[in-house]
């Protein structure tokens, strides 16, 4: 992204709506800390913090905005409770496992298959003091186990290697079923940059068990949604000023939220997910 884009995306974000100049003053501040030193810890929300280094934009704009995926990080907020098993697939960082684990206090399970991306979640887990809440498992997940190529040095778009790409190396591929050994998490974060399908054909017991109620997926393309279909999930998008499922967008997001069974328009999601609670968005400024 670059700087207009960046930029763009930091006036346009809802969480700084009305205070343009404390957001472009948080974004100069972290040009200059990231390169005066080598990891900074910054106080998020709610007593979480995030561990970063200068190059994680995976993490950036979390600093910038509060919450750098708006809609789908509060979808997470306002769901999750204490009693709840969650899924961070594609963890990178562990921003939205910090979420998951520090300020729900739920249970997660943060699945990051390359070795070095994977010891940022580690980190940010240590920092925030929530090992006991979360599970790393290092590896990809697939249709069937075995191994795979993954691409070396993209930061936060890693993926599955095309025969194009050359640096790469082998990693461990797991199914979600197996995985998760029976347990059935509340909700799935998925980020695998095009390998969605491969991972929800290893989970087909995990999708067709009705205590999965929610997937946040990145992936829009026909085998994913016809195969949450069939396990019956639908569209939804989450307005998340109203705290309510709606048939429509309010704000827009990159993801697609997916849930079981039909929406009635309006309906509080705390009602829809059983969730008795709703966070103060308390970001450093």
């Amino acid at each position: 992204m670059g700087l207009s884009q960046t930029l763009k995306f930091i006036l346009g974000h809802p969480m700084n709506r009305g205070h343009p100049i404390s957001a472009l003053a948080r974004f100069a501040r972290w040009q200059v800390q990231s390169r005066l030193q080598d990891e900074v810890i910054f106080d998020w929300f709610d007593g979480a913090k995030l561990a970063v280094r200068h190059g994680m934009t995976g993490a950036t704009g979390n600093i910038y905005c509060g919450l750098h995926e708006y809609v789908d990080m509060r979808f997470v907020l306002d769901t999750l409770t204490p009693d709840d098993l969650f899924v961070d697939i594609g963890a990178n960082i562990g921003s939205y496992t910090v979420l998951g684990s520090k300020v729900c206090c739920a249970r997660t399970i943060a699945v990051e298959p390359d070795p070095e991306t994977a010891n940022a979640p580690r980190r940010n887990i240590d920092v925030n003091g929530i090992k006991d809440r979360v599970s790393v498992i290092e590896a990809a997940l697939g249709a069937t186990a075995g191994t795979v190529s993954f691409t070396v040095g993209r930061d936060t778009i890693n993926r599955v290697a095309q025969p194009e790409d050359e640096l790469v190396r082998a990693v461990a591929v797991r199914t979600l079923d197996e995985v998760l050994g029976g347990e059935v998490p509340k909700v799935i974060k998925i980020d695998v940059e095009g390998f969605e399908a491969e991972v929800f054909r290893g989970g087909q017991a995990t999708l067709a068990d009705k205590r999965l109620e929610a997937i946040i997926t990145e992936a829009r393309d026909d085998d994913v949604m016809d195969m949450l279909g069939r396990a019956g999930f639908v569209q939804a998008y989450y307005d998340p000023e109203r705290a309510t499922l709606e048939n429509l967008p309010t704000i827009p997001s990159n993801n697609t939220l997916m849930v079981r069974g039909a929406i009635e328009s309006g309906r509080n999601v705390q009602a829809l997910m059983s969730c008795p609670c709703n966070h103060p968005l308390n970001h450093s400024t």
